[in-house]
């Protein structure tokens, strides 16, 4: 039992100044005024919330938890993500990925890693495939694995516009949305198709072509990725405008190239009056990032980090966007998208996912489950390949 006391609450919404009451793994009361007698129930433990913020725990639906990258050998394979490369950064909710190596990493070993991650405290879940197509699976189709590995909620990252990808047809990208949405539909689940978008002459065209020119609907496809450069930018604008949903990458920003900043694109979003729920970002963590030229060959390499989620939260604060709204892509947007229950906001019956910021928003714990995972401590960021290519 945790009391959290006279603490600023943005669940993402704010709720103002109260005390919080977690049992055991979920918010169990939230009210201006709890006096526990603590006398008589010693396990308590409480926390002066005096000065300090609770949002959500952050949701990250793009995370390389074993590892990704190895476009520049296999001294480039980016390494395992520990659970403090987590919970540091304000995770507790993430959607663990292969990417560009469906070879030397295996659907199996995803599965393992998350079923590791939660034993630690976290909550977990993946998709299934990898680049490539016919993409990787545990059973005999995208689908089987949806409905039947309680892990697994949808198919990704699918690479569309990209040298390192199949170069899916518009018919490949159409089965394999069908085969997500129908096993959702068995499972409950989200079934939804997460497409890795890059930067290929004809960026998002393909994924409108899918809504186009079949009956998947917008809410079993993701593109992400959408602040590579400034066509996609532009795309995904005019895409999730028609209604469709964008994911953008925190973890992408301008290295001598065109990126574009995650903040300014979620400002301009913003301003060309497209709801927060139609977006979402993520990290990108643990994988590659990777800079070619324009004959593909790569100049440089980093990895992603779980830290550029906090960041990007703090520099949209910073160009004026409120803090509910801040918070919204990696909180309650994810969440509600991606059909996580009991997720993504400070409610009470929902689980006890909370981070405590300082007026910086600095994390100073951080709590999974009901469980105090982090206390005071600092991010914990990864280094770069960069001089090893």
């Amino acid at each position: 039992m945790i009391l959290i006391k006279n603490v600023e609450i943005f669940g993402p919404k704010s709720l103002g100044k109260k005390n919080i009451l977690v049992l055991f793994d979920k918010i169990a009361y939230i009210s201006s005024e709890i006096n526990w007698p603590d006398k008589n129930f010693p396990d308590i433990k409480i926390v002066d919330g005096e000065g300090l913020i609770a949002v959500p725990g952050l949701i990250d639906l793009h995370v390389h938890i074993i590892g990704g990258g190895g476009e520049g050998g296999f001294t480039t394979r980016a390494p395992e993500l520990m659970l403090t490369n987590l919970t540091t950064n304000g995770i507790t909710t993430c959607v663990g990925l292969l990417g560009t190596d469906g070879t030397t990493r295996s659907m199996g070993t995803l599965i393992a890693k998350a079923r590791s991650l939660e034993e630690e405290g976290i909550s977990t879940y993946c998709w299934t495939g990898c680049y490539e197509m016919p993409t990787r699976t545990i059973t005999d189709s995208a689908r089987g694995d949806i409905v039947l590995v309680d892990k697994i909620i949808g198919v990704g990252e699918i690479a569309v516009s990209d040298h390192r990808g199949s170069h899916p047809s518009e018919n490949d990208l159409i089965h394999l949305a069908s085969e997500a949405r129908v096993g959702g539909m068995i499972s409950g689940k989200c079934g939804v198709l997460h497409m890795h978008i890059g930067d290929g002459k004809k960026g998002l065209i393909p994924v409108m072509d899918v809504v186009k020119d079949s009956e998947i609907p917008y809410d079993n496809l993701l593109p992400t990725h959408v602040n590579r450069n400034p066509l996609v930018y532009k795309q995904s604008i005019e895409y999730a405008k028609a209604g469709g949903f964008v994911d953008i990458t925190t973890g992408i920003k301008p290295e001598g190239d065109d990126a574009v900043y995650a903040s300014d694109v979620y400002k301009t979003m913003l301003n060309s009056g497209i709801s927060p729920y139609k977006i979402t970002m993520s990290s990108d963590s643990g994988g590659s990032m990777p800079i070619f030229d324009q004959k593909g060959k790569l100049l440089k390499l980093t990895i992603g980090s779980p830290s550029t989620n906090m960041d990007t939260i703090r520099e949209c604060i910073e160009k004026g966007i409120s803090i509910e709204e801040s918070l919204i892509p990696l909180t309650s947007s994810p969440a509600k998208f991606l059909k996580f229950k009991n997720k993504g906001e400070i409610q009470e019956g929902y689980d006890a996912d909370l981070l405590l910021l300082d007026k910086k928003l600095n994390i100073k714990m951080v709590l999974c489950k009901g469980q105090i995972m982090v206390q005071d401590y600092k991010p914990v960021v990864f280094g770069t390949f960069e001089n090893k290519i």
